[in-house]
């Protein structure tokens, strides 16, 4: 027997369950995800950061609209998903031209002489540093509330999540899309394909055109907090050149080599010569060594070839909706996607300037053309 609802949503990460939040209350929705659980793969791997000015000029924008909803998540949470936390870029000889780009059209950033850098963490070495800025209003996401706490929303409104349900087979009947799953078989006149890293497969099975989106690794670790230093105050600090990053976390120090390896969509883990390279790169910023390493992983981001977000119906196909290609940007912008979203699923008007909407559909020239 075929399960039906108004709306399928495939993948149960940031962006599917917040979009099928926005949905349920208005429409019948079923969530498909291929883990036993939500949240499996890159949502669960997030740096979990909110940078209003990480990210491309549309990124900014969508940077801008979600933040309203985090400092006051009505219905998801009773208290702002955001904590202080502010991010750090420093530049090397070499990176003062990414540091510049970066500093460009940028709101809320401070420069900082080497001196101030080192007061604010004082393991940097400051003869390694030639110019450095800081972003004070950055601030860590709680992933997790934010995450359990659209499900909630979702499920109150009568939605659905469906574990343990990796699509097997897509087709198009009767004007529905028929979804095939080891967990039963569901349809709906609405498709929305948010399975990340897998997005591109999805439409495959289903017959609609690919978008060239690209999984991408990026790995991090975990080591000891050093030794004589208080680090939960310090900021993200950051490496202009993407080189490395590095993040307190629950009293130990978080460090990336800001790796961007493109993968086959699957379980990640990290690869210990990309860990010890950046680890290495990360040595030459600082004071101390890094000795051991407590905890490693790996997650995807997924990009499309502009690396802007993919969000609308597919120009090829009826009923099938994108919701892709978020990057390393998907926590932050949740909130103003899922809504873009629902409002486009629903014919409602979106809060969002019609070039931002543009800039982010499916059938946007950037991508056409970068496609051929």
């Amino acid at each position: 027997m075929t399960a039906t609802s108004d709306i399928l949503v495939i993948g149960g990460g940031i962006a599917g369950i917040s979009a099928a939040a926005r949905l349920a209350p208005d429409a019948s929705v079923t969530v498909l995800e291929a883990e036993p659980m939500i949240g499996h793969h890159s949502s669960g791997r997030s740096a979990a950061i909110f940078i209003r000015n990480y990210g491309n000029a549309t990124l900014r924008a969508l940077n801008a609209a979600s933040a309203p909803f985090l400092m006051d998540p009505e219905g998801v949470s009773d208290t702002s998903l955001l904590s202080p936390r502010g991010e750090m870029l420093l530049a090397t000889d070499e990176d003062l031209s990414s540091f510049d780009a970066y500093l460009d059209g940028s709101d809320g950033i401070e420069r900082l002489s080497p001196q101030q850098a080192q007061e604010l963490v004082p393991i940097l070495r400051e003869d390694a540093i030639a110019a450095a800025a800081i972003e004070w209003d950055a601030q860590d996401i709680d992933v997790d509330r934010m995450l359990q706490g659209f499900a909630r929303k979702l499920r109150s409104h009568g939605g659905k999540i469906v574990t343990g349900a990796p699509v097997r087979s897509i087709s198009r009947r009767g004007g529905d899309w028929a979804v095939m799953t080891p967990a039963g078989d569901f349809s709906a006149p609405v498709l929305i394909n948010a399975s990340g890293g897998w997005a591109d497969s999805v439409a495959q099975m289903a017959g609609v055109r690919t978008l060239g989106l690209v999984p991408l690794r990026r790995s991090a670790v975990l080591i000891p907090a050093p030794a004589g230093h208080d680090i939960n105050r310090w900021p993200l600090f950051a490496n202009a050149g993407d080189q490395w990053y590095a993040k307190p976390e629950a009293g130990r120090l978080m460090i990336s080599p800001a790796d961007e390896d493109p993968v086959e969509p699957h379980d990640l883990w990290a690869d210990d010569m990309v860990i010890a390279e950046g680890l290495h790169r990360f040595e030459q910023a600082v004071t101390i060594p890094v000795s051991r390493v407590e905890h490693s992983w790996a997650g995807m981001r997924t990009f499309a070839p502009d690396r802007t977000p993919v969000v609308g119906f597919a120009p090829d196909a009826e009923g099938f909706f994108w919701l892709a290609g978020q990057g390393g940007y998907g926590m932050q912008t949740a909130p103003a996607l899922s809504q873009l979203a629902a409002d486009l699923c629903l014919g409602r008007l979106s809060p969002l300037a019609p070039t931002i909407i543009e800039e982010l559909s499916p059938g946007r020239a950037t991508l056409n053309l970068q496609q051929g």
